[in-house]
């Protein structure tokens, strides 16, 4: 069972750990998003006027309140799967109702990772940037490229000690948005006009360059996302409380920032020397707000790195990405480290950063990634609510709203296409790619898989157990079946056991391992075809639990012979006597793509795609956690080509 059950429940403690791991991206928005909407209206040569400020801040404040409250605070925490949430959690909950949702479903996931590439870049590099306000000179990139190295760097180890100050760190960084917006806020109460929606209709319906500046106003809820994806760890109401007081704080940075544009207006170049973030700091404080922004920055980074592990780790467990390692470095539930994933991002990132050298210009591949993720997140909830039986009417106006609100803004983040996009776009593709060829390749690998009645074998398997004839193989043989029903197996398993090479043993073993849509689910039940001769167990495990296979099955086995349901203890006469138990094996058949196998010109990439992909992924013995030394992998073709395939024609002699 989940210790997440009492997750939702509102404690002081759970609100400041929800603001040092929900909020960190949607967090760090007001350090670029107003730079990045002046940079667009700047260079599209439109001078700053009193209602372009307030049209600006006006769709800040309404997108913060439709998208990110309304959305995802009030509607799409209501999907949560058992306490946890992400995407696919929510994908977990409706893939039965229509297959194609496995297409929104890895769309969304591979925006997400291309997300965790792009937002520690951005956040990071717009933190540090703020040196240079008071130096010149400064070497922005090898700083930054410092930071980030150390940060993937200590994932390895955990990050238990760090994320213990990400709570308190957050409440004093969201505080100080607050008090410095206010501060420039009463200088200008005017500027609460912006809370009035008809400057953000004004500005769209007047500006020229209103498309292109809704690319820059969405940066203020990029984070949106996070919200829904750490359900698990900081529970619904712990979220939605904790949500009141960020969503406050940025509104009156934001509204303090437009203040000083307002103000000045006039002088205002939009660059990392002249950020309205770092310019409503009083002087004094800019080394230290600096330093905070950096911090932020960091768990900002910290929380997408850590969703990203947590999101491949899914994927691989729903058969959606291939098999790699997957460390858990401290005995805390939910904490794990992907290698291959971390050093990933850190090439991505560090690549990110070398590419666009400065913040402004990452803004146009940011942004773009996370809209696609939020449609995607929008199709899936519309079929969450219809599976909750919500009025038509309810599930329409969502989907229809949602849709035209996150559409404009792709469309609108689509322009910054070839000024950076195209990053976001590449590094989605490849990712989907993986994806998408891994979960077809299995398809098409489950459509060959032929399965015969295991009931036509017993007889064959009980007396070639007792055929001494027959060198003994092991004296318990285990064998991982796909098969979803007691009754069935696959035929290449009876032609491992009877045929390829007679396997005698003790006691045969089938082991089913089936993921559920719960995250925590660990059920088995155990089936005696033959007593004492062939048994199958059927393992029941959540999405979120790692399949260490050789441990689940062993615990098993523990409990039957505790229970005298089974008898292991070998039968060799000299171990007999002194009740040594008899030795285990396991035999995995690995299929691979014989040169004669009749596929389409696409199934034959896919697959070609799929086993190059494996080359590169863990092998079937680490990826199921087996012990190499109890494994024996017998090489099958995925299709078997018989002579009855095969047309010759006999000449006369």
């Amino acid at each position: 069972m989940s210790n997440h059950k009492n997750v939702n429940a509102l404690t002081a403690g759970g609100v400041l750990v929800s603001l040092g791991i929900v909020f960190g991206d949607i967090g760090t928005s007001p350090l670029y998003t107003l730079n990045a909407i002046f940079t667009i209206i700047l260079g599209g040569k439109q001078a700053i006027s009193r209602d372009v400020v307030l049209g600006v801040l006006s769709c800040i404040i309404w997108t913060l309140t439709l998208q990110t409250t309304i959305k995802y605070v009030i509607i799409t925490l209501r999907a949560d799967n058992k306490g946890e949430g992400g995407i696919f959690s929510l994908f977990s909950l409706v893939r039965k109702k229509a297959k194609w949702l496995v297409i929104p479903a890895t769309i969304g996931g591979c925006a997400l990772l291309a997300d965790g590439i792009i937002t520690p870049s951005i956040t990071v590099t717009s933190a540090i940037e703020g040196l240079t306000n008071k130096f010149d000179n400064v070497p922005i990139i090898p700083i930054v490229i410092g930071i980030l190295s150390i940060l993937f760097l200590i994932q390895q180890f955990g990050t238990n000690l760090v994320g213990r100050l990400f709570g308190p760190v957050m409440f004093v960084w969201f505080a100080v948005l607050g008090v410095v917006g206010i501060s420039y806020v009463v200088k200008d109460f005017s500027v609460l006009q912006a809370f009035n929606p008809y400057w953000a209709i004004h500005l769209l319906s007047t500006n020229s360059l209103a498309f292109v500046i809704l690319g820059g106003v969405f940066l203020c809820t990029t984070g949106a996302e996070a919200l829904y994806s750490d359900l698990g760890h900081c529970g619904r109401n712990n979220i939605r409380i904790s949500w009141i007081f960020v969503k406050l704080t940025l509104i009156l940075n934001y509204l303090g920032q437009g203040v000083w544009i307002l103000h000045n207006g006039a002088t205002y170049i939009p660059n990392a020397k002249m950020n309205p973030f770092f310019e409503i700091v009083p002087d004094q404080y800019q080394i230290a707000m600096v330093c905070l922004a950096t911090m932020a920055a960091i768990i900002a980074s910290q929380a997408l790195i850590s969703g990203s592990f947590t999101l491949i780790a899914e994927a691989v467990r729903l058969n959606l990405w291939p098999k790699i390692r997957i460390v858990y470095p401290t005995a805390s539930k939910g904490q794990l480290y992907v290698p291959a994933i971390n050093w990933m991002l850190w090439v991505g990132c560090v690549g990110i950063v070398l590419l666009f050298q400065k913040a402004e210009k990452m803004d146009a591949a940011y942004g773009l990634s996370i809209t696609i993720a939020m449609l995607m997140t929008t199709i899936l909830v519309t079929y969450y609510l219809r599976s909750k039986r919500f009025p038509k009417y309810i599930i329409g106006a969502f989907l229809v709203t949602y849709i035209i609100i996150e559409g404009t803004f792709l469309v609108s983040n689509l322009t910054k296409f070839l000024h950076g996009g195209w990053v976001t776009v590449l590094i989605g593709s490849v990712l989907f790619s993986i994806m998408w060829s891994w979960y077809v390749a299995r398809k098409i690998k489950n459509r060959f898989v032929k399965y015969v009645e295991i009931e036509d074998y017993y007889q064959i398997i009980n007396e070639l157990s007792s055929d001494i004839s027959v060198p003994k193989y092991s004296s318990q043989l285990v064998y991982l079946t796909s098969a979803n029903f007691k009754t069935e197996i696959e035929s290449k398993i009876i032609y491992s056991i009877i045929q390829k090479e007679p396997k005698r043993a003790d006691v045969y073993w089938l082991v089913h391992v089936d993921v559920v849509d719960e995250p925590y689910t660990r059920d088995y039940k155990v089936e005696f075809l033959i007593p004492g001769k062939l048994i199958r167990i059927d393992f029941k495990l959540g999405f979120r639990v790692e399949q260490r296979v050789n441990l689940l099955y062993r615990k098993v086995v523990e409990e039957l012979v505790k229970n005298g349901e089974i008898d292991i203890t070998s039968q060799y006469t000299s171990l007999n006597k002194h009740n040594i138990a008899g030795d285990f094996r396991f035999v995995l058949l690995e299929k691979h793509l014989s040169k004669f196998t009749n596929l389409s010109f696409y199934e034959r990439s896919i697959m070609d795609y799929y086993f190059l992909l494996k080359h590169f992924s863990l092998s079937e013995v680490s990826g199921f956690g087996l012990d190499s030394s109890y494994v024996e992998v017998e090489k099958v073709p995925l299709i078997f080509v018989t002579p009855d395939d095969i047309e010759l024609n006999r000449l006369a002699v």
